[in-house]
């Protein structure tokens, strides 16, 4: 038997599973990274919240039913969704960058991640190879960079603050300095009912890929610790 629990690893947006190719090398236990549909190996299929959270549910089943689950960006919106709709699946939660109320502001902020990419040449190939290491950059543009999937996330009514609220386990939410989704951090940290806040110096919304070995640090000490506890 594992002396960790199985940890699920939710992409954000416009990006697919491959990207968490230093939580798969650093991973000491089970581990899976599903694509959302919409993404990855699911192009072509239509964004749903409820499709989103059944894709996170089945990669729980998948590695024996119940998990620790790290979700960045879109990934936290969905995986805080499905604790709140699954909590006796989620150990714990960690939310990365998805600390934004689903308004305006959250609205512009992914109209705004996608300009980052978008109208560029191979749709922001270059940016994504800029920003993350080669191990992570090369995988996810290989995956396929989806921005069509954006019009349907904006529709997808999301409501995490009432996810959270809903969700009794732990949960952390983990964030970069300079992530411009972190804005609303102390209303979501008020929101969960055993909520803890992290703030990562020097990094930025892509703070999992960016620093994959505190995001897998964080993940696994949770596998662990609750295991053991």
């Amino acid at each position: 038997m594992s002396d960790v629990l199985p940890v699920v690893f939710v992409h954000g947006i416009r990006l697919a599973g491959a990207c968490w190719q230093q939580q798969k090398r650093l991973a000491r236990g089970r581990i899976a990274a599903p694509d959302l549909p919409g993404h990855g190996t699911r192009r072509g299929e239509k964004f749903t919240l409820d499709g989103a959270v059944a894709a996170v549910a089945d990669a729980i089943d998948e590695v024996g039913g119940r998990a620790v689950v790290v979700g960045h960006s879109l990934g936290g919106y969905v995986s805080i969704a499905t604790a709140a709709r699954h909590p006796e699946r989620v150990v714990s939660l960690v939310g990365a960058g998805c600390s934004l109320a689903p308004n305006s502001v959250l609205r512009g902020g992914f109209r705004f991640a996608s300009r980052g990419l978008a109208g560029t040449a191979h749709d922001g190939e270059w940016l994504l190879r800029r920003v993350l290491p080669a191990e992570v950059a090369e995988p996810t543009i290989a995956a396929g960079i989806a921005s069509e999937v954006i019009p349907d996330v904006l529709a997808a009514g999301l409501d995490p603050l009432a996810d959270l609220a809903r969700y009794p386990g732990r949960v952390l939410l983990l964030n970069g300095r300079h992530d411009h989704f972190r804005l609303g951090e102390r209303r979501f940290l008020a929101a969960c009912q055993d909520g803890a806040l992290q703030i990562v110096p020097g990094a930025g919304h892509y703070l999992p890929l960016t620093h994959g070995e505190i995001c897998a640090r964080v993940a696994g000490g949770l596998a662990t610790a609750l295991l053991s506890g």
